[in-house]
């Protein structure tokens, strides 16, 4: 097939360094920076929270069911705590 018909992806278009002058999409690096924002922030809510249910869990009277409704009521709150 000619190359007309060929779909490129980002990372196959070579335009040259950005140091000789050649473009950048600026808006798939901001989307990116911004998805990785929110994976950290909400993925140190998830571990957070998971951590706490699983002391509250092993050294705590409430057991298994405590740890998990522990986790719930935590990541329910911090998720919407850090919108």
């Amino acid at each position: 097939m000619g190359d007309c018909l060929r779909e490129t992806s980002m990372s196959e278009e070579h335009h040259g360094p950005v140091e000789t002058g050649a473009r950048m999409d600026y808006a798939a690096h901001e989307k990116t920076y911004e998805n990785f924002i929110a994976f950290s922030k909400y993925g140190s809510v998830l571990l957070s929270a998971l951590v706490i249910a699983m002391a509250a869990g092993f050294f705590t009277a409430g057991g298994f069911l405590g740890g998990i409704l522990t986790f719930v009521i935590l990541s329910i709150a911090g998720i919407f705590l850090f919108r």
